[in-house]
């Protein structure tokens, strides 16, 4: 009789728990029901400045400041590196691909860029200027120094 009733309430507590969560659930469906397929939001416009942005912290991929629809970058053909690659830069006037996308495993050079670099949307991205999904609270390197540097004179 115990194990019916213990099976009872967690059917029930198992199915209110699903109508909550579908109610409650927060999202980024703009207020859509789960079960209903709500407005579509508009593509981001994709920035074409060819100005480089602003790292916010150590070690950031740059951002790609330009647009690259239709850019073939497979096993076969990377279409970034008729710009970016060493030899091409004389000519393109584009910043070099990173000495560290040379380097190898065991951290030897290469005379080209090493496979595991060879595909840049892996790391670099293009810029957009679409809002953000979620409340973003981020404050980069150079605001933390300053925040940092503020609090120790303040001790003195």
């Amino acid at each position: 009789m115990i194990k019916i009733h213990a099976i009872a309430t967690a059917l029930v507590l198992a199915l209110s728990g699903a109508a909550f969560a579908q109610e409650y659930v927060a999202t980024l469906r703009a207020g859509a029901p789960l079960a209903e397929q709500g407005d579509l939001p508009q593509i981001a416009k994709r920035l074409n400045t060819d100005l480089r942005q602003v790292r916010n912290y150590p070690e950031q991929p740059p951002l790609i400041p330009h647009k690259i629809d239709g850019y073939q970058i497979d096993i076969n053909v990377n279409k970034c590196l008729s710009c970016h690659s060493r030899a091409a830069v004389g000519d393109s006037q584009a910043p070099m691909v990173s000495i560290t996308h040379f380097m190898n495993r065991d951290n030897q050079f290469l005379a080209s860029v090493t496979p595991r670099r060879y595909f840049c949307t892996q790391c670099h991205v293009p810029q957009s200027d679409a809002k953000d999904l979620v409340e973003n609270t981020f404050v980069d390197v150079d605001q933390v120094l300053e925040y940092v540097a503020g609090t120790k004179s303040g001790d003195n």
